[in-house]
């Protein structure tokens, strides 16, 4: 299954990157503050990042992967990251999917940013497989 998992390849690109996922940790895509809502380089940064799936922490970069895992579980890793954040765990399903079909959009190995709703190939993205 293609997923988007935390990298920091490409970080420093822009100035304000940050990676403090474990490396090659599954992601997710969180919500936006108010303060950053309007401004993906907001002070917050959630308007730019990718949330860690185990350690909860947060990057800006984010690589698309070739996975040994199906849907189902896919998802219950992700209801279960959310459960332990404090998040709502009913829409795990369909975030899933959404995140799915958004790795889906990218070849495997493209590394990639996030602009408030929109994902975007990071500049001088290496073309590789897993």
């Amino acid at each position: 299954m293609k997923v988007l998992v935390a990298t920091a390849a490409l970080q420093g690109v822009r100035d304000n990157d940050f990676h403090f996922c474990i490396e090659g940790e599954l992601v997710w895509i969180g919500l936006v503050c108010q303060t950053d809502s309007k401004d993906p380089d907001g002070e917050c940064g959630c308007g730019r990042s990718f949330a860690g799936m185990a350690s909860h922490r947060a990057t800006t970069t984010a690589r698309v992967a070739e996975v040994d895992l199906d849907f189902a579980h896919y998802a219950e890793t992700l209801r279960m990251s959310l459960r332990d954040q404090g998040w709502p765990t009913r829409g795990a399903i369909p975030l899933a999917g959404e995140l799915a079909d958004l790795a889906e959009s990218f070849p495997i190995g493209a590394v990639v940013e996030r602009r408030l709703d929109e994902l975007r190939w990071r500049a001088e993205s290496p073309a590789f497989g897993d």
